[in-house]
């Protein structure tokens, strides 16, 4: 016996899967390629379309649009995807859209994200787990957002952009590069202003690596040695400790221009100023 609560001026067109346990509100409208896993809650108006899949217990709320197409003059109307993984909490306004035929076909919002009212969230990008998006962030296609990364309201993202890990992006920042795991981003210019050391005590992290963490970002971003240099010293140092080594690698990848997008100034140049 199925327990769906589905309001009967609701639009749930046929093809569509909604798991056990959903409740769809007044006016909602939920396309044919849309599949809804269990126990997810859709509020008034809200309109899920396109190839789209929701994960269990997400809930979405009034006026949303998740799964709408891309924004972008090459798309040539593929019929590219979105997933949308589980226990998210998506709020009023949002806008979520699906991948393009050149970025991959898909765009991925993974568990345990909280995206606040009229957020936009564009063609594939990737957000990863435990993120807080805030109202009015902007993300431009192909941006990818790592675990537990925290962007307060207004910040924009540029397309291409990868935002590291317990990163901290400030409310109106104007993120032009990558922004480097752990740390503490916002201005206009965007500058890396320290460690996000609020931010990975909430995440469980220990003191000794919140300390190396801390060291590490000396040595790459204060120093006065060439960027090379520092990262050589640092991997030498911190050799064994993960979450610094991921740290490294990931400026080190960042200033030659193989982390989603960055200019040609060196990454210690964002601090300051």
């Amino acid at each position: 016996m199925s327990t769906q609560d589905v309001h009967p001026t609701a639009v749930v067109e046929a093809g569509a899967r909604v798991g056990e346990g959903c409740r769809i509100g007044p006016y909602v409208v939920i396309g044919p390629a849309v599949e809804l896993g269990d126990n997810v809650v859709v509020h008034a108006h809200a309109v899920i379309g396109g190839n789209t899949s929701i994960g269990d217990a997400t809930v979405i709320h009034a006026h949303a649009v998740i799964g709408g197409p891309p924004q972008d003059l090459k798309y040539l109307g593929s019929d590219t995807t979105l997933r949308v993984g589980q226990r998210n909490l998506i709020r009023e306004g949002v806008t979520i859209n699906t991948g393009t035929e050149q970025g991959g076909g898909e765009t991925i919002v993974g568990d345990d994200n909280i995206i606040m009212a009229n957020a936009h969230v564009a063609h594939d990008c990737i957000i990863g787990n435990g993120c807080i998006v805030a109202n009015n962030v902007m993300l431009a296609g192909h941006v990818v957002v790592e675990d537990g990364v925290n962007l307060a309201g207004g910040a924009g993202v540029h397309h291409f952009a990868t935002v590291g890990k317990y990163a901290y992006i400030g409310g109106l920042t104007r993120l032009t590069r990558d922004a480097p795991p752990y740390t503490i981003v916002e201005g206009h210019p965007m500058r890396v202003r320290g460690v996000n050391v609020v931010g990975l005590k909430r995440a469980g992290l220990d003191d000794v690596t919140i300390k190396a963490i801390k060291d590490c970002f000396k040595m790459l971003f204060k120093s006065d040695d060439p960027l090379t240099e520092s990262v050589d010293k640092a991997r030498a140092e911190f050799a064994g400790i993960d979450e610094v080594i991921y740290m490294i690698n990931f400026v080190e990848a960042s200033n030659a221009g193989r982390q989603g997008r960055q200019e040609e100034d060196p990454g210690r140049d964002l601090m300051g100023g």
